[in-house]
């Protein structure tokens, strides 16, 4: 009798650990499974390391951006193509590790966590991908900036879509630079190279910054437009001298942000003060990370805790330390567009079997950043700057709003070239920004791009 108990107690024990290591092996799969599932090693999944049984990546239209055939990761025939969507679709080594083949690769496989890879075995691929971009407008964008580092990218502000999004410099997929090419780098070619200028860049600002200075305006002095000012090409605050390019005589509000006035909105600033200023900023979202695809953006950067009256007005013509990432500058001008709400861009817009069943697909998600009221002068003051300062030939049918940037980052450097905008047509809500790296005025640089592609918009959702 104590021989059995003895051995029902073993066996007791043997089934507890049985099920215990069950339970940890359970565990373990549901926390390490995908990348247990997308590990290089994995012959059937890779060959010299790079990922050959992935979905197709198209654009909006079906264009096939990506596929496996023959065992072979290839791309779009058209090397314009292939260039201006490099970062967002992205290298299947992980160099580029915002492009959707690094962070969309377990669904690009067809892992799940209960099958496991039964869909890559069935259907001998994983999932497709289909992408918000046009690629022929991202094209169009490549090559308007015809070799310039730099970004440019527009969206759809009402639904988030983004239906173009261009970071140079780039390469070619098919013929990707050598890593001896990239670490001799001598002429600084493949500078930021596998960087997505669009959500990874931080840039001085220069005027586009006066949306944010005049949003706060608006919220904290009475009467703006009764304020006038009278530019004689320089001020100094506090001993620290402002200077336009030229006298501009004399302002209202609405004429100095359409003369891009840097010494009126330098007194403005300084009136203000840092609190005020950094407070509207922060309203902005200065100083947040945005979720982007399975990633996150730079942060926007204000920072006047120890700035003086000098500081502080050359802070709000874009100038001092402050510094801004292209997405969100886009989603700032796309709530000034959306009367005060930020719908946030996203790229992914579904993600599909090889059968057509859609398995996943994106949400926008919306903010607030500023009151309708502030919006829709906002919205006022950089139409008026189209129609009196930029022509509204450049951007025919659009009702363009918009604020160009001359953003100064050394004496040494030619400064970095700004066009921030979007249309007032309804049958086209499309915001844009451009930034030219080292290009000059923004006037001269970012803002016939921003005209070239707007075009090319209308006409694609005319």
């Amino acid at each position: 009798m104590k021989m059995t108990s003895r051995r029902g107690f073993v066996v007791l024990l043997l089934v507890v650990a049985v099920v215990a290591g069950l339970g940890f092996l359970g565990f373990k799969l549901a926390v390490n499974g995908e990348n247990w599932a997308t590990l290089r090693a994995n012959e059937h999944l890779t060959e010299d390391g790079s990922f050959i049984a992935a979905g197709h990546i198209t654009d909006r239209n079906g264009e096939i951006l990506a596929k496996t055939e023959n065992n072979q990761r290839v791309y779009n025939d058209s090397e314009r193509i292939r260039r201006s969507t490099l970062h967002i679709v992205g290298d299947t080594e992980g160099y580029i590790s915002s492009g959707v083949q690094t962070a969309y690769k377990t669904q690009l496989i067809g892992y799940n966590h209960i099958t496991g890879l039964h869909s890559l075995i069935k259907n001998g691929r994983g999932n497709d991908v289909k992408l918000t971009l046009d690629s022929e407008l991202c094209a169009v964008a490549y090559d308007k900036l015809n070799g310039r580092k730099g970004v440019v990218a527009a969206y759809n502000y009402e639904t988030g879509e983004l239906l173009c999004s261009v970071s140079s410099g780039n390469y070619d997929i098919r013929n990707k630079p050598s890593s001896e090419e990239i670490a001799e780098n001598k002429n600084g070619q493949y500078d930021g190279i596998y960087m997505n200028r669009l959500i990874d860049g931080l840039y001085t600002p220069g005027s586009t910054f006066k949306i944010v200075t005049a949003a706060s305006v608006i919220e904290n002095k009475k009467n703006i437009n009764d304020w006038e000012y009278i530019c004689e090409g320089e001020t100094t605050i506090d001993g620290v001298k402002v200077t336009c390019p030229h006298s501009h005589g004399k302002l209202s509000f609405k004429t100095a942000f359409s003369n891009s006035c840097n010494c009126a909105f330098a007194e403005l600033s300084e009136a203000l003060g840092s609190q005020k200023l950094t407070a509207t900023a922060n309203e902005f979202g200065f100083g947040e990370s945005f979720s982007f695809g399975k990633g996150q953006t730079e942060k926007s950067r204000i920072d006047l805790s120890e700035a003086k009256n000098g500081d502080v007005a050359w802070a709000g013509v874009g100038q001092y330390t402050t510094l801004v990432n292209p997405y969100h500058m886009l989603t700032l001008v796309g709530s000034v567009a959306n009367g005060g709400t930020a719908v946030l861009p996203y790229t992914v817009a579904s993600i599909s079997t090889p059968e057509g069943r859609v398995v996943e697909e994106t949400v926008a998600v919306s903010r607030e950043y500023i009151s309708p009221d502030v919006a829709k002068l906002l919205k006022e003051m950089m139409r008026f700057t189209v129609e009196d300062n930029y022509g509204d030939w450049r951007f025919k049918g659009l009702e363009m709003c918009g604020k160009t940037g001359t953003a100064e980052i050394s004496d040494e450097e030619e400064p970095h070239s700004w066009f921030v905008g979007f249309s007032g047509n309804s049958d086209c809500p499309v915001a844009i920004v451009v930034v030219v790296e080292n290009g000059g005025w923004g006037s001269s640089a970012a803002l016939p791009i921003a005209s070239s592609v707007m075009e090319s918009v209308y006409k694609t959702l005319a």
